[in-house]
């Protein structure tokens, strides 16, 4: 049976590159089983979500998207209290008084500490709100994305927040460093990895999703920590972007090409269907040399376009 089923419970927040559309394609490529579920990375949580793990994990860097999960998994009663507050008076509004009234609540959001309740309730309302639910800060951590053009957003869905909230009660929440999110994993567990993708080239790289970028250095740190945990018998998958960087760098590994829908870019003919990898170190449920009828054990055996 597949680790991947349906669930009532969705990803409460739109997240640039989350994984929600490979999905189906990742489910040929998870372990047969595994004990404790660690995502160092959680951005959207659209894996997370999908696997429902009994025990569970999950960490970021972004102080005010772990709050907002903590706050979720432990208040949200009163978060949706306050969200359809919010919902209300930005949707009574017309056009010219919705942007006001976003970029007011935008300050107030740069304003405030990462742990203060009121960011959270922010950051829910500007990520259903903001351009392509895209989150960016600049070099002194604001957020600075402009608002989007939405006739009428939906920005709390009740239902999905409350099940969200029972889904993350057996589960450790923390805001830290990717090394130390999976310090306790143990052989027999299964981390999955998303961090920031490698640029497919300098002139691709995406604008921060925190003010400290993840640089060359960071995704070498990464992939000694991946050697790590595979030496400890943990069982690891990692996405990333194609580049013949990330390529060398996991050589020796599985590397399996995904296929995803970029939305944006500044150039209309840089959308559409790319080619991502996926890189494990263990045998997938799927056989893929029957797939792709060639060993995916080097980088240099495949070559994504």
């Amino acid at each position: 049976m597949s680790n991947i089923t349906v669930k009532k419970v969705k990803p409460f927040l739109k997240w640039v590159g989350g994984k929600g559309q490979l999905l189906d394609q990742f489910d040929r490529l998870l372990p047969e089983k595994y004990n404790s579920y660690f995502e160092p990375f959680i951005g959207g949580g659209a894996v997370f979500f999908a696997l429902n793990p009994k025990k569970a994990h999950i960490n970021d860097i972004n102080k005010t998207l772990i709050q907002t999960y903590a706050h979720i998994k432990n208040n949200v009663e009163a978060l949706i209290i306050s969200l359809k507050k919010l919902e209300e008076s930005f949707l009574s509004r017309n056009n010219d008084e919705r942007k006001e009234f976003y970029y007011s609540i935008r300050n107030k959001y740069n304003e405030l500490a990462h742990n203060d309740f009121e960011r959270s309730l922010y950051f829910l309302f500007l990520n259903k709100t903001a351009f392509n639910g895209v989150y960016r800060e600049n070099s002194k951590g604001g957020f600075n994305v402009p608002i989007g053009s939405y006739k009428n957003p939906k920005i709390v869905d009740e239902d999905n927040l409350r099940l969200a909230s029972e889904f993350l009660k057996n589960t450790k929440v923390t805001n830290g460093s990717f090394v130390d999110a999976v310090k306790n994993a143990k052989s027999g567990d299964f981390v999955y990895f998303d961090p920031p993708y490698h640029p497919l080239s300098e002139t691709s790289k995406f604008t921060s999703y925190s003010k400290d970028s993840f640089s060359k250095e960071d995704q070498i740190k990464l992939r000694d920590l991946f050697v790590e945990l595979d030496k400890k018998g943990v069982y690891v998958m990692l996405s990333n972007s194609s580049a013949p960087f990330i390529q060398e760098i996991y050589a020796g590994y599985k590397q399996i090409p995904v296929f995803a829908y970029r939305m944006i870019n500044s150039k209309s003919d840089k959308r559409g269907k790319i080619s991502e990898v996926v890189i494990v170190n263990y045998q997938p449920r799927l056989n893929l040399e029957s797939v792709f009828g060639k060993d995916l054990s080097t980088s240099s055996q495949y070559q994504y376009q």
